[in-house]
């Protein structure tokens, strides 16, 4: 069993979606309240967002949570 705040890591398919809907950086920061560097770092996973903020980016995508997120052991 992994103790907490272990080596897990946050991925994500922010980008993958955000392409598939044809939406800009610019646009999807936008759609969910943030900047367009906020969602550079969140699509190259150098920053995990705050819940608020990922369930903002699932529900623009019109999709479940884990289908954008998911945690890595």
């Amino acid at each position: 069993m992994t103790p907490p705040g272990g080596d897990g890591h946050v991925t994500n398919r922010v980008r993958r979606l955000r392409e598939a809907t044809g939406l800009t950086q610019v646009e999807l920061a936008a759609r969910v309240g943030a900047t367009r560097q906020t969602i550079i770092a969140v699509e190259a996973e150098k920053y995990a967002p705050s819940l608020e903020l990922a369930f903002r980016l699932a529900r623009a995508f019109r999709v479940p949570f884990e289908s954008v997120f998911q945690y890595e052991e």
